[in-house]
């Protein structure tokens, strides 16, 4: 997922941070034996960007799905150790790894009080797939390689030939084209999540609206002020409703780490902060706020993204140079000195089924690093004399305008590139990136589920997610072979072989594990007495 992975409060628990704590959960609360709840359960959270959408099948980001996994609820939901746990589903079964059945809660309801069904499921899923809709997560369901989806998105064949059927209310069959032992994990996503179909067909696109909006999570849409706040109130008709605790939870969308911080500390603040807090107080919070600082694993990697189809970046040898020349140690150690991991790859070797050794120049000296990129760029045409110049985007954002500076003061002092920085608006910077008007971004992508293809699928020359329009039969095939492949170590190898291709082709510039496995921070406060 976009920006950094996602997290959520449904059920939202007796920490406000219990998001923070428990990566891409949704599951109910328990409070502790001896606990008291304070007598107002309710939490402010900074949200970082104004969203996207309020319509799971138009979003991509974190700010996003921090709100979305709070008003919808797919089949499953992971658990506090990352485990895919029933949900809507109270349990599942399947076949062979290639027909999964998946068994309704009959007291699952949307938030008007009308049954969650199975058919529920079969619409949104059509819905996600179907190229009217332009969803950036269209290519998700590939992924688990349901039966048809492929065609269906190439719009080769009709979105009801998708390979889901509701064998009654409270049945529902996913029949996938070949086996994929990992399909559950997919399922915790909030873009699986199903919308109710006669909100959308009477209201179109102002079906998320709060006036018109119909949901199914914890918590249901009370009012959304752009670029000011999202109120959402406990949804009685919930099916875990018991097990809520927190009765009103209230987005605010802060682009400012800074002026979060502030808001928190603030008379009457936020009781949350979003995942990034300021690089210049990081020390200062952990020195004397130390108990409401939380520090989390995030399976993270934050890196630059190049245009791979915009000249002179269709030219692997400036890829490369660019790599080599970024001195994560200088980034890690020396801008952010908060735990975080120089990386060398794309998919963060601590995920589940990664098995991954670094590259050769990961292993150089930094001196040797650049004189190859020098090389190189001069192989390609830049010198002195010439240098390369481009512009570096980023979101707006204290933390990513500091580490887009000093990201190109080393490529400058290392390589003697030419770089202008450019900052847009959150919404503004993801459309920019899917048409493919910039050079160089900043980028990040948390895992969707704990597994290697969260990461290397979104690289696919196919993919709605593959920002970097990198195009690679070879990458292709070694991700197709993956899932042919006849157990977890030959798939492992075939991982390792599509980041090798990666790393060949210098698709991306690698730059940083966010505390690998990478992590959130978060300031927060505890609702109870």
């Amino acid at each position: 997922m976009n920006n950094i992975t996602k997290k959520s409060l449904i059920a939202a628990g007796v920490f406000a941070a219990v998001s923070a704590l428990a990566g891409n959960a949704a599951f109910a609360a328990t409070v502790p034996a001896g606990v008291e709840l304070a007598a107002k359960q309710e939490l402010v959270r900074g949200n970082g960007d104004e969203v996207q959408s309020l319509d799971p099948h138009k979003i991509e980001g974190v700010p996003e799905d921090n709100v979305a996994r709070d008003l919808y609820e797919g089949l499953l939901v992971n658990d506090s150790n990352g485990k895919p746990i029933p949900a809507v589903a109270e349990s599942y079964e399947n076949k062979d790894f290639k027909v999964w059945t998946f068994h309704l809660r009959k007291n699952a309801k949307w938030s008007n009080g009308e049954p969650v069904t199975a058919q529920d499921f079969v619409y949104s899923w059509e819905r996600l797939v179907d190229p009217k809709t332009a969803s950036p997560y269209a290519s998700y369901p590939q992924y688990g390689h349901i039966l048809n989806v492929d065609d269906i998105i190439a719009g080769k064949k009709p979105v009801t030939d998708l390979g889901v059927k509701a064998i009654d209310d409270h049945t529902l069959e996913v029949t996938l084209s070949e086996p994929v032992p990992y399909f559950d994990k997919l399922l915790i996503n909030s873009v699986m999540s199903p919308v109710y179909k006669p909100a959308i067909e009477k209201f179109g696109d102002q079906w998320t609206q709060p006036q018109n909006w119909v949901g199914n999570g914890a918590f249901k849409l009370e009012a959304h002020v752009i670029n000011e706040r999202i109120t959402l109130v406990r949804n009685p008709n919930y099916w875990d409703n018991e097990h809520t605790v927190l009765n009103k939870v209230t987005f605010l969308p802060i682009s400012s780490e800074v002026s979060d911080v502030n808001r928190y500390f603030s008379e009457n603040g936020s009781d949350m902060t979003y995942n990034n807090l300021p690089i210049e107080l990081f020390k200062k919070l952990q020195r004397d706020n130390g108990k409401e600082l939380h520090v989390d694993p995030y399976l993270c990697t934050y890196y630059y993204e190049i245009n791979n189809q915009k000249a002179p970046f269709t030219d692997p040898r400036v890829r490369a140079a660019l790599k080599l020349g970024l001195d994560r140690d200088i980034m890690v150690n020396k801008v952010l000195a908060q735990g975080q991991k120089p990386a060398y790859s794309y998919t963060p070797p601590a995920t589940d089924g990664m098995d991954i050794l670094p590259p050769d120049w990961f292993k150089w000296s930094q001196d040797k690093r650049n004189a190859e990129a020098k090389k190189l760029l001069a192989e390609a045409g830049y010198t002195a004399d010439k240098p390369l110049t481009f512009n570096l985007l980023y979101n707006t954002s204290d933390l990513h305008k500091k580490l887009a500076i000093a990201a190109s003061s080393i490529w400058k002092k290392n390589i003697g590139v030419n770089i202008k920085l450019e900052n847009q608006e959150w919404k503004t910077f993801l459309d920019t990136r899917h048409q493919g008007n910039y050079d160089v971004s900043r980028a990040a992508w948390c895992a969707d589920y704990n597994e290697p293809t969260s990461f290397l699928n979104t690289m696919l020359s196919n993919s709605s997610s593959n920002t970097s329009h990198y195009k690679s039969d070879a990458f292709d095939k070694v991700i197709r072979d993956a899932i042919k492949a006849p157990d977890a170590k030959a798939r492992a190898a075939d991982y390792q072989q599509a980041e090798q291709i990666m790393d060949k082709d210098s698709t991306i510039v690698p730059g940083l594990l966010l505390r690998e496995y990478p992590s959130g921070e978060t300031l927060c406060r505890r609702l109870y007495r």
